[in-house]
């Protein structure tokens, strides 16, 4: 034991490195810029689908500030049993959006945000008990699946940025009015000139800079109100249960649940990314310390109004493009996050962002969303499986209710909460899928889907990249121009010579 104590403190891990109170404080903050267009999103989301106040609003952002800094500080400190002590930034979840959103409009049992803090917490405390057992679960949450759910996670989100980008509020007479839109279109192409002239750090803060040129350029054109950001109190302790004590509702628990479980397979990946990156030890205990703070956090989160937390994976890349390995580095932006969340007037600030610049940048935020789950899917055989037919099928059941919003109207009301959520249609389309076709291979074909089998010959087609004036193709066979075959001996992709 001697030895192996004498051991560790002649080589300490790279994440226990302490830098100097400036630095650290500095890059704390670049931390805390990084995820916070990210953080904020998710209680204005969920804010204008309750048809709370700017106030209120406010008052949710902080609340989400405040539970995040708290749960990094989990995270990163750690207590016994939990916390996986790297540098790793916590914050509202982003996968819970369109299922709180489901919860809070869909169904006819709706009980509002009271039933979504229920629904967190009951799915939370689940999540922290099946966490010894995450590694039997995580077969059934492979990349197939997790890309199919991230993927419709961001394509739901999208009617959020158009309604966004028209004015937010139906009612206003204005809504949908060029004005509303060309300042949303102005926002989005500050966030892409961001994107591309910038120097890194400007670009990982596009979004957020962006934000607040366009807030500006709204103040400039009289299309934003701050007249109420001095109501209310500048410093004060989060309000305990301000929303309402939560309530529980069977169906809404259950489409939050699945989204816990992804929530837990994503901070997997997380956890074990960033602990490649900074090249440090990740064994099973320190894991399972790192997804039970998750879900503590998580379960403790509503009583200060806010929802489920997870790990921020651009937080993750940040790390890795600065090499600052030091875990109190990222407690220091926790700290950050603990006191913006005791500043309700930055709350007010926030809410007070005219909507239209939001749906600007929640085109690109959410679209980003979507695209991180076509990367996932990018990574799956398509090959002489059913996977592309999952695929197909599983995000097409999840568009169903943004299409058609009252496609299960007629049905019981737990149905609908359930399924009214596109993120719980398509993850439990996508686990059934999986199951049928991947696990349970009896009965399978040997023979290519019809539909892999077209897509295949067509990419095959393209990857053909010696082709001939005149050379054409029919009924899977290639021709030259005087109607001859042209044999494809080796490789689909092999030149062919005349």
């Amino acid at each position: 034991m001697l030895q192996r104590n004498l051991e560790t403190a002649l080589d300490p891990r790279p994440e226990d490195e302490r830098l100097g109170a400036g630095a650290t404080l500095v890059y704390g903050l670049q931390h805390v810029l990084t995820m916070y267009g990210g953080i904020v999103a998710v209680p204005l989301i969920v804010g204008q689908a309750a048809g709370l106040s700017p106030a209120e609003i406010g008052l949710l952002i902080t609340a989400s500030l405040f539970a995040g800094g708290l749960a990094t500080l989990l995270q990163t400190i750690g207590v016994p049993f939990f916390g996986c002590q790297l540098p790793l930034v916590q914050g509202v979840s982003f996968a819970s959006v369109a299922t709180i959103v489901a919860i809070l409009g869909g169904g006819g049992q709706s009980g509002g945000l009271p039933a979504v803090l229920g629904a967190v917490m009951v799915a939370s405390l689940v999540g922290l008990l099946i966490t010894p057992v995450l590694s039997r679960i995580t077969k059934f949450f492979p990349p197939l699946v997790n890309g199919i759910v991230i993927t419709t996670i961001g394509l739901t989100l999208m009617p959020v940025a158009a309604n966004w980008a028209m004015g937010g509020n139906r009612n206003a007479p204005d809504f949908g009015s060029a004005a509303n839109i060309g300042l949303a279109a102005l926002t989005l192409v500050i966030v892409l000139l961001l994107s591309k002239v910038g120097n890194a750090s400007i670009s990982r803060l596009s979004i957020l800079l962006a934000m607040i040129i366009g807030t500006v350029a709204a103040v400039f054109f009289g299309m934003a109100d701050f007249s109420k950001v001095g109501e209310g109190p500048f410093v004060a302790l989060p309000s305990l249960f301000h929303f309402g004590m939560p309530t529980f509702q069977l169906a809404a628990i259950i489409s939050m649940l699945i989204v816990v479980v992804v929530i837990l397979v994503e901070t997997s990946a997380d956890i074990l990314a960033v602990g490649e990156i900074i090249e440090t030890k990740v064994d099973s205990k320190r894991l399972g310390n790192g997804l039970r703070a998750d879900m503590m956090s998580s379960l403790i989160a509503p009583v200060f109004g806010s929802f489920t937390q997870s790990a921020f994976a651009q937080n993750v890349g940040l790390v890795a493009v600065t090499g600052v390995k030091s875990r109190f580095v990222v407690a220091a932006g926790g700290l950050i996050l603990v006191t913006l969340g005791l500043l309700p007037v930055m709350g007010r600030v926030i809410a007070a962002i005219p909507p239209s610049v939001l749906g600007g940048a929640g085109i690109v935020l959410f679209g980003t969303v979507a695209a991180s789950g076509i990367r996932s899917l990018s990574k799956v055989d398509h090959g002489n499986n059913m996977n592309l037919i999952i695929v197909a099928t599983s995000i097409g059941f999840g568009m169903i209710p943004i299409a058609a919003p009252q496609f299960y109207h007629q049905f019981p009301a737990w149905f609908e909460t359930i399924f009214h959520s596109g993120i719980s249609s398509s993850a439990i389309m996508a686990i059934s899928l999986n199951l049928l076709f991947n696990h349970f291979r009896t009965g399978n074909s040997d023979q290519q889907s019809v539909f892999v089998a077209g897509t295949e010959r067509s990419l095959r087609y393209q990857d053909i990249s010696e082709l001939h004036d005149g050379d054409y193709f029919l009924n899977g066979k290639l021709y030259d121009a005087k109607g001859n075959e042209v044999p494809i001996i080796a490789q689909p992709t092999a030149a062919h010579a005349h």
